[in-house]
């Protein structure tokens, strides 16, 4: 079941654990695509992503923020023509093939049908896009927390997440992780969280962030036209048709 959008808006916009949630992922997510490497692009977000899509409004050539219907919809961005939709899981208002960059969160873990939604994930992205998926990170703190959106839906190991993913067509770039600080409001965690993250990178992915993300591609694979090989196999026969000439008949009689 999906969170309700006021809920998230919240934690993201009106919490300090939110706030540093928030650029602790976003950091990542410009590390991965930065703002110049979108320029020009369609970047889209499902679920709760708006937080993240804030770097790219400058540059690219369209932003968009789908919310399932079971969450509920806010204006965003804030003081900006407004760029975010109501949708349902499973069906996009989206062009096949149209998006560049698509990042998914509070979306995945949270969907009634989350095989469904890959589908409508891949329909949507187009061929070489990318799409970055953020998930709970099942052996981290913040998906035992319900203090936290993570705390959540389905959360996921990397492996059941990749698998996931494979399933339905994507393949698989990079993963990373992020949240490394506890999931707390404390202050003491809170000053020490940008030194949390840092450290983190010291960590395995498995055993520490409080979420995945994982970046993966739409490679479509060449149309196979059946017979083709064959026909091209096949010599040319561009005087095929033609009578076969004969020789001529002597006249009797003749000189």
């Amino acid at each position: 079941m999906h969170l309700d959008v006021q809920d998230l808006r919240n934690f993201y916009y009106r919490s300090m654990l939110g706030r540093a949630a928030q650029k602790a992922i976003r950091d990542k997510v410009v590390a991965l695509w930065p703002e110049t490497q979108c320029k020009g692009q369609t970047v889209a977000g499902f679920g709760f992503a708006v937080p993240l899509l804030r770097p790219y409004l400058k540059t690219a050539r369209r932003v968009v923020g789908l919310m399932p219907a079971p969450q509920g919809v806010m204006p965003w961005p804030a003081g900006l023509p407004n760029v975010s939709v109501l949708v349902e899981d499973t069906l996009w208002p989206l062009d096949t093939g149209i998006v560049d960059r698509l990042v998914v969160m509070h979306g995945l873990e949270t969907s009634e049908t989350p095989s469904q939604l890959l589908d409508e994930c891949y329909r949507v992205l187009g061929p070489g896009g990318s799409a970055l998926f953020i998930a709970p990170n099942r052996a981290g703190l913040w998906a035992r927390s319900d203090a936290t959106p993570f705390g959540y839906g389905r959360p996921y190991s990397l492996g059941q997440l990749e698998a996931q993913l494979r399933e339905h067509g994507f393949q698989v770039e990079r993963h990373l992780s992020s949240l490394y600080q506890p999931p707390s409001a404390k202050r003491f965690w809170r000053k020490t969280g940008a030194f949390w993250e840092r450290a983190g990178h010291q960590v395995p992915v498995i055993l520490a962030g409080g979420v995945l993300m994982v970046e993966v591609t739409k490679q479509v694979p060449a149309p196979k036209r059946p017979g083709l090989a064959q026909a091209v196999r096949r010599p040319l026969k561009v005087l095929e048709g033609l009578a076969v000439p004969e020789p001529s008949t002597p006249r009797h009689g003749g000189l």
